[in-house]
């Protein structure tokens, strides 16, 4: 499928699934007071519900006060996202363990301070990237494969979802999700028509590392999500 479509109408799909995948929080409360805890399929089912729902309402006045809706999504966003990790992971091995363990006090001080800083560069601008590529899918249709009768979860779980616009196939977006020790699910990654998300940020960073010398201050000032890409359609 990924031959019948253009490369920038996928990275629009990606768009959607990040927030998709990613807006979690308002199925915690509403399923706080159930005895079963949902696994990961039925957090992606009813969270899907949830996100639409927010598109749907922010098509609106998104055009007139986007703050609001960037504030609405951050604050979905927030609740299940571990930002952390996913900014450490892009850093590849710039953030490592190894590196970590390798440095002197106040390099890991300093580290510690880059990582941070990262992480709130990568929620804003994930927030606000995929955010606007997420109105223009407001209304499509999305479909969750359910598992096989009596397969076990663990505490890893690939889900795969289809979403239906206007291409003659649906897109089909993959979910790697873990379980915390709180028992809650979160994203780890997610791939949409072979598109690794986590990849496709590593090697970003990587090369803007390269660029830089090694300069990971100068990489995290300079550091941009492909706007562009992600908000054509």
């Amino acid at each position: 499928m990924n031959a019948l479509l253009p490369n920038i109408t996928r990275i629009s799909a990606l768009a959607l699934a990040l927030l998709v995948a990613l807006g979690m929080a308002p199925l915690a409360s509403a399923v706080a007071e159930e005895p079963a805890t949902p696994d990961a399929y039925q957090v992606i089912e009813h969270t899907t519900d949830q996100v639409m729902a927010l598109v749907q309402e922010a098509s609106s006045y998104a055009d007139e006060d986007p703050e609001r809706y960037f504030r609405e999504l951050q604050a979905v966003l927030d609740e299940v996202v571990d930002f952390a990790y996913f900014s450490r992971a892009v850093m590849g091995p710039y953030a490592s363990r190894k590196r970590y363990q390798s440095l002197s006090p106040e390099g890991k001080k300093e580290l510690r301070s880059q990582v941070s800083r990262f992480t709130e560069v990568m929620r804003e601008g994930l927030v606000r990237t995929y955010g606007k590529g997420l109105l223009a899918f407001g209304g499509s249709r999305v479909e969750v494969q359910r598992p096989d009768e009596g397969e076990e979860l663990g505490d890893k779980a690939e889900i795969r979802q289809l979403i239906y616009s206007d291409a003659p196939e649906p897109y089909v977006i993959e979910y790697q999700m873990r379980r915390g020790k709180d028992g809650s699910w979160r994203l780890r990654n997610l791939i949409v028509e072979t598109i690794n998300l986590g990849v496709i940020y590593r090697n970003q960073f990587q090369a803007a590392a390269q660029d830089a010398n090694g300069d990971i201050n100068s990489v995290i000032d300079n550091w941009t999500t492909p706007e562009s890409d992600a908000t054509a359609g």
